[in-house]
């Protein structure tokens, strides 16, 4: 149970990274943090070549380690799927962040309740894999019937659990995103 846990908790880990790279009407560092840059034939992360800063609300400040990867940060952000226009001046690349429109603030939440509902399904994958192994133990008479049943009420509880932490994880993402 532990190890379902765990993976639970991976999940939702992985769910807290995706939501905090949803643009919301400030500007946050963690929303760059999907951009990969061609630097030298391969692509790396963002953070490898420039540290993010948000100095101001609704400005991004990305301060570049190598002159020569500018153009290359440039061109990755402008494919990016985030609509950001960065300025380049000297080494340092500012991004203003434009204000949201109602529309696109309803297209996020969207967004936001699809990659929500993914990773329940995978709570419901993983809750599905447990309870499968705890009726293979019962079913090769390694657990009797009574223990497979309390097992497999403490995974549903876990499920719940872990269900609950994605619900309220997207109702906070949703005022975020819907504030002005």
């Amino acid at each position: 149970m532990e190890k379902t846990e765990e993976l639970m908790n991976k999940s939702i880990m992985a769910l807290s990274k995706k939501l905090d790279g949803i643009r919301t009407s400030r500007a946050n560092p963690a929303m760059l943090s999907d951009i990969k840059v061609d630097y030298y034939g391969s692509k790396v992360p963002l953070e490898q070549v420039a540290s993010v800063t948000a100095p101001e609300n609704q400005v991004l400040m990305l301060n570049v380690f190598d002159k020569t990867a500018i153009k290359a940060i440039e061109k990755a952000i402008l494919e990016s799927q985030l609509g950001l226009n960065p300025s380049i001046d000297g080494s340092i690349i500012r991004i203003q962040l434009p204000h949201l429109t109602e529309e696109r603030r309803r297209e996020l939440v969207k967004y936001t309740k699809k990659i929500t509902e993914e990773a329940k399904v995978s709570i419901r994958n993983i809750r599905r894999d447990a309870i499968d192994a705890i009726k293979k133990e019962e079913k090769n008479k390694d657990i009797d019937e009574n223990t497979s049943k309390t097992h497999q009420t403490k995974i549903q509880e876990i499920t719940d659990k872990f269900t609950k932490k994605i619900d309220t994880l997207f109702q906070v993402k949703e005022q975020e995103v819907m504030q002005i």
